[in-house]
């Protein structure tokens, strides 16, 4: 699919979810119209991520309207005083999360490309009562933040929804401060799956999603200049889970089990953006004017 048809995809069926929720329905990986393997409320993708205390004091629509399949506020370390930004916010229970844990002298952005989420987010932020937060609209692949504002990007299941992951990245690692974390949950795939296969299961595990190989996902984060990322299983979708679904696609579950069984799962994907060195500039500068300043530059 081209970019652009992603995108405007990705905004419908968001804008939908949301306005389900406003309606006081529920949400499942497709939403509650949607066949996603079973009774959305029992959606082995979006359901129980989230401790029942830590939700306590947070509006039901933020939870309603959550569509990821992680909690990366429970695996992220989050400090106080810290900025944190949140890829695709949708309703917001995640910028709220973190806006608890940075504390009043911390912030929380959100950021989402459709109006219904961000009108249900804002919505939500004011009847939770949470100052240290503001909700941006705008894609991830143009982040409308300043370079090295940010202390930590997180994000449920959103990043595979991307149709320039790589520019995504570049934009998470410019934003990002020296010594800034990336710490999102994502759908991920562990070796490889026949195409049309991997597009029903991706359709299962989000519709309209594009879940990235996992050695494919270390690739790219190095190549826009991440370091140490790592992969971290959380939930590993099985067969019996998409039956329903891969039946309705006209797949045979028991055939394809073997080459998937296992294979997607949402995961942890966390990565740093390296220091600047201190004495780098000095050196830089020195280049530039031709003479030596710095401390062991001249012997």
């Amino acid at each position: 699919m081209a970019e652009l048809t992603i995108r405007d995809t990705v905004r419908e069926k968001y804008g939908q979810a949301a306005l389900r929720v406003v309606s006081g329905q529920g949400n499942g990986c497709c939403g509650a119209s949607a066949s996603c393997g079973g009774d959305a409320m029992l959606d082995p993708i979006t359901s129980n991520l989230y401790a029942e205390g830590e939700t306590a004091g947070l509006p039901a629509e933020a939870l309603l309207a959550s569509l990821g399949c992680g909690n990366p506020t429970a695996l992220a370390e989050l400090h106080e005083g810290e900025t944190v930004l949140d890829l695709g916010s949708g309703g917001g229970i995640d910028v709220l999360l973190s806006a608890r844990r940075v504390g009043p002298t911390g912030k929380a952005y959100g950021l989402d490309m459709t109006d219904e989420m961000l009108a249900l987010a804002r919505e939500n932020q004011k009847r939770a009562g949470v100052e240290n937060v503001e909700f941006l609209k705008g894609e991830i692949e143009h982040i409308p933040l300043p370079d090295a504002s940010v202390d930590v990007i997180i994000s449920n299941c959103v990043i595979n929804l991307s149709g320039d992951k790589p520019r995504v990245l570049a934009e998470a690692f410019r934003v990002l401060k020296p010594g800034g974390r990336f710490a999102v949950s994502d759908v991920v795939v562990r070796g490889q799956v026949p195409a049309e296969v991997k597009r029903s299961m991706e359709l299962w595990v989000g519709c309209v999603a594009g879940a990235l190989e996992e050695d494919e996902f270390k690739r790219l984060l190095a190549g826009v200049g991440f370091v140490d990322a790592e992969v971290e299983p959380t939930r590993i979708y099985q067969v019996e889970d998409a039956r329903a679904f891969l039946a309705g696609a006209g797949l045979d579950a028991d055939a394809i089990a073997p080459q998937i069984e296992g294979r997607f799962m949402g995961a942890f994907i966390r990565a740093r953006k390296p220091e600047v060195s201190a004495e780098t500039p000095v050196a830089a500068s020195a280049d530039a004017a031709g003479s030596c300043c710095a401390p062991g530059c001249c012997s």
